[in-house]
């Protein structure tokens, strides 16, 4: 990471998260395990708002050494590796701000990091979380799911990678960047940008390419020159490839 982090990240998810694992005898359980598709070194939760608990868990002892009913939604969120935590946390913060003054259509929205988490033996695990509403109600989110894939192809640089899905998905991207700026970290909608333009496209022709405006185009690339710290489209684009942000 290239700056200090601000206290208090995490702050605002966890107001709304506790230590209490799934009950795994509970009626629930068995529907979600016959219902939920499974995948290989993934572990997945559903965590409840509305209960305050976790109400599913699976999986995640081939993925970080924590038998299913050890998962808490605390402990998820504190298991991540000190070099990465200021960057989820905030991510998480801001997501559930997002979430929060959303009443529509809520089950459409999730968001993706590339991280590491510590497993219990005390290593790093690459792993793809993705994190969407499972359930709500009345405009509400009642309850969300969670699903870390283990992933140790994954090459990290300096820079965090993220992306946000959802009908107002730049509205979500845009809440997501609103203070990542002191973080090293790039959208998936900023990234294919930046890889257009290191193929050697205008501004005008990626426009074109998405279908959005050139000045649409300008505001996904420009800030990066500040967020990086570089001077120019060149540095940019160098940057890009000693990171690992474009193959």
């Amino acid at each position: 990471m290239n700056q200090t982090a601000p206290t208090g990240l995490g702050t605002y998810s966890k107001k709304f998260i506790t230590d209490i694992p799934a009950d795994l005898s509970a009626e629930e359980v068995k529907h979600f395990n016959e219902t939920i598709p499974k995948f290989p070194e993934e572990g997945i939760y559903i965590y409840s708002f509305a209960k305050g608990r976790m109400i599913y868990a699976h999986g995640w002892e081939e993925v970080l050494g924590y038998k299913d009913d050890e998962i808490t939604m605390l402990k998820i969120v504190n298991m991540t590796a000190p070099a990465y935590a200021p960057f989820v946390h905030e991510v998480n913060d801001k997501a559930l701000m997002f979430i929060h003054k959303t009443n529509s259509d809520l089950d459409k929205y999730s968001f993706m990091i590339e991280s590491k988490k510590m497993h219990k033996n005390g290593t790093e695990v690459p792993i793809v979380a993705r994190v969407g509403v499972f359930e709500h109600a009345e405009g509400k989110v009642l309850s969300i799911i969670g699903r870390f894939q283990v992933n140790r192809s994954l090459t990290f640089g300096k820079v965090m990678r993220y992306a946000a899905f959802g009908p107002e998905k730049s509205g979500f991207e845009e809440e997501l960047n609103k203070t990542l700026f002191y973080q090293y970290a790039i959208s998936n909608k900023e990234k294919e940008a930046l890889a257009l333009v290191a193929k050697g496209f205008s501004f005008k022709e990626i426009a074109s390419n998405f279908n959005v405006s050139q000045s649409a185009i300008e505001k996904r690339i420009i800030p990066l020159y500040k967020r990086f710290d570089v001077k120019s489209l060149t540095h940019l684009v160098s940057f890009a490839y000693d990171n690992h942000i474009l193959p």
